[in-house]
């Protein structure tokens, strides 16, 4: 009992979908506890039926739009990956889309902020919107359309950011920030719409098609974390975003040097 107490606890909103169920992977084999909680909208539990009997994992359908209610005394993260990404899930789903960024959020920090857990946000790219500069640098703002059709998402995201920020200035609450540019690998819909996959259509833009731009999942979820509990200086946490393109040369010792 004193060996599991001792676990750290990882919730992973979103945890059935794409970037979110490589997540899960990811932590578990890092020895976490998780807890994955996803509505299912656009995730699917074939990307977790592989975890079916592990005792260290706990799957909640639950919409995170509405108040989360977690019993567990301790929860040491909480990941923050709930929400359509693909253009054609976004525009199919606009008010889910910006309920999850706003409301979905707040509940997030909420749980974070009442289990006195880190709070990492996966933001995107489209918070910079239609970048008038290549690449993005993190002290450039963008250049949005809050009242096109993809201002839901790319607003949601600006939103989920602000009030992140706005959480760890007034409530001190441990955050991060990742803004993830297009990413492909396993558990990946053939209709998802963000790699060319097709030469018939795709939804993402040549610029974000390039491959400087276009991450693979298992290659970006091990950099993302590790850069995550790379940050240990206090006075850099939340108010930094991690840039996933760069790679990092040091790695967490909570997540080993694989």
């Amino acid at each position: 009992m004193a060996a599991k107490n001792s676990q750290p606890v990882s919730v992973v909103t979103g945890g059935a979908g794409f970037l979110g169920s490589h997540l899960v992977d990811r932590l578990l084999d890092a020895g976490h506890r998780v807890i994955a909680i996803d509505n299912l909208i656009t995730g699917n539990t074939a990307n977790i039926g592989h975890l079916a009997g592990n005792e260290n994992f706990r799957f909640i359908k639950h919409n995170v739009s509405n108040f989360i209610f977690l019993p567990e005394e301790k929860i040491d993260y909480v990941f923050h990956f709930a929400s359509p990404a693909s253009p054609i899930d976004y525009l199919e789903l606009p008010i889910p889309t910006l309920k999850v960024g706003a409301l979905g959020t707040h509940n997030a920090l909420g749980l974070a902020k009442d289990k006195n857990a880190s709070f990492i946000l996966a933001s995107t790219s489209e918070a910079y919107g239609d970048p008038l500069e290549h690449p993005q640098k993190e002290d450039y703002w963008g250049n949005v359309n809050p009242i096109g059709p993809r201002g839901v998402y790319d607003e949601a995201k600006r939103f989920a950011e602000a009030i992140t920020m706005a959480y760890h200035r007034y409530h001190r609450l441990d955050t991060k920030i990742v803004r993830i540019f297009n990413t492909y690998g396993p558990r990946m819909r053939l209709r998802d719409g963000r790699v060319n996959s097709s030469p018939k259509k795709s939804f993402a833009s040549p610029k974000q098609n390039r491959r400087s731009n276009t991450n693979h999942c298992r290659w970006m979820i091990r950099r993302y974390v590790n850069r995550i509990f790379h940050v240990r200086n206090r006075s850099l946490i939340g108010s930094r975003v991690l840039d996933l393109r760069r790679e990092s040369k040091k790695r967490s010792n909570i997540f080993g040097t694989r």
